[in-house]
């Protein structure tokens, strides 16, 4: 599966904790990637500056669902489930 063309989700709802350019202490769950832009487009796609832990995540069918609205409800989601200091 490709990554949805304008979706962005992974780059909103995901924290982030090793650095990208403009954000040295990496990002928190819930805001913008400042990669992001306005169409939800990384600017960083295929540079050396992209963070790894970028590189690695591949889009499928349970994260990204059918489209933008599901893939950041799953992400939220999932990032709150996966948090060691959630309640």
């Amino acid at each position: 599966m490709d990554c949805r063309i304008g979706c962005g989700a992974c780059c909103i709802a995901l924290s982030i904790s090793s650095p990208i350019p403009g954000m040295p202490n990496g990002k928190p769950p819930g805001v913008r990637c400042v990669q992001l832009t306005d169409d939800n487009l990384c600017k960083l796609f295929g540079q050396p500056e992209r963070p790894e832990v970028c590189n690695r995540l591949r889009p499928n069918i349970e994260m990204c669902g059918q489209n933008a609205d599901e893939a950041l409800s799953y992400l939220f989601w999932l990032e709150s489930v996966t948090n060691p200091n959630a309640p």
